[in-house]
């Protein structure tokens, strides 16, 4: 599929159009200020129909100034998603999970973009991005729309930095594009069909009572500001809001939902297979760097994972973080900073192979 380019001046947020960094920002590089469009499969229904309502961010200004980033946007069949391009260099590309979105990498992304481009786009119907009522929110096609974003922005040697769903959906993405990624970091995720899915999980997958608690009263993503963290008092009022501004509004909460109605239970899931592959493929990752970063009070992807995952990784550097727990990087960015700094210095100048040079 050939894309057409075409200018954008900004994007609608709050019925006002947030321009687009300008020319001499410190954080931009010549050119971002592209939409990327393609041909269109899903195309979005008129402003304020509910198949597609139109989105605009909460009006609360106080989780703003914790997000000091311009927005960029690419359209993936005939949908806009969103993403963050922050500084230059050798591109750092940060995946989130659910029921997060670019908002979680925020103090990563200020620490590296000094030294670091930094690419961190909101999965199709999270964050800023488009949030369809139909569209197919599978593991496979978010997966596919990372490729896409890669693609289109040219990243190469790039270091892949990935959490909770965005592990599958990041390394999934490195396996169909190889030659592009030199080193991940992973912090709590999975990437491998679930050995376990805890209770709290299975009760957003009941019928009726699950959709209505997760889709209509927000329960999952409200419910993960205390569970999901060892360190509560960290979650201020400004940053809890700043996690849950783009959930706000029932119609906008699709893809959390649908998240979760993706974890396969059984063998029969089509994700199952998708996950197994990619552990399947891991691997072929293993040559390169590698970093692990854990919660261990992670009360979703327990310790095991971690060692499931370092099996496939045998040579990667693990820090154990004792007292984070999911939302890891919340718990413990003043940690995670330097252990990555250093990680992504001394890696800097390790031989890419040959085989890895050209996309």
């Amino acid at each position: 599929m050939h894309s057409a380019l075409a200018y954008a001046s900004g994007f609608q947020t709050n019925g006002q159009t947030v321009p687009l960094p300008a020319a001499d920002s410190p954080h931009r590089r010549r050119g971002r200020r592209l939409i990327y469009s393609c041909c269109s499969r899903y195309r979005p229904a008129p402003s304020g129909l509910s198949g597609f309502p139109e989105y605009r961010m909460p009006p609360d200004d106080d989780w703003r100034t914790l997000y000091p980033f311009d927005s960029h946007l690419v359209r993936l069949d005939g949908l806009r998603m969103h993403f963050l391009d922050e500084g230059d260099g050798r591109p750092l590309l940060m995946v989130h999970g659910n029921p997060t979105w670019s908002f979680y990498w925020r103090n990563l992304i200020v620490a590296f973009r000094d030294r670091y481009r930094v690419v961190v786009p909101d999965h199709m119907g999270c964050g800023m991005s488009d949030k369809p009522a139909v569209y197919p929110y599978t593991l496979q096609q978010h997966i596919e729309n990372l490729v896409s974003l890669v693609e289109q922005l040219d990243l190469r040697h790039l270091t892949l930095c990935c959490h909770d769903w965005g592990g599958p959906i990041g390394l999934g993405a490195a396996l169909e594009a190889p030659q592009r990624d030199d080193r991940p970091v992973v912090f709590n995720t999975g990437a491998f069909p679930p050995p376990y899915v805890p209770w709290r999980i299975l009760a957003c997958r009941t019928p009726v009572l699950g959709r209505w608690a997760v889709h209509g009263c927000n329960a999952f993503a409200r419910a993960a500001l205390w569970m999901a963290t060892e360190k509560r008092e960290r979650l201020t009022p400004a940053v809890r809001a700043g996690l849950l501004a783009p959930y706000v509004h029932r119609v906008h909460r699709a893809a959390i939902y649908r998240f979760v109605a993706d974890i396969p239970l059984s063998t029969r899931h089509p994700t199952h297979r998708t996950l197994a592959q990619i552990e399947a493929g891991l691997p072929s990752l293993a040559d390169r760097p590698c970093q692990l970063i854990w919660g261990m009070k992670d009360w979703c992807f327990r310790p095991q994972c971690l060692e499931r995952l370092a099996e496939s990784f045998p040579s990667a550097e693990i820090h154990r973080l004792e007292d984070a727990g999911h939302y890891v990087i919340e718990d413990a960015h003043e940690r995670i900073i330097p252990l990555m700094g250093e990680f992504l210095q001394r890696t800097e100048c390790a031989e890419t192979k040959d085989d890895r040079d050209t996309p």
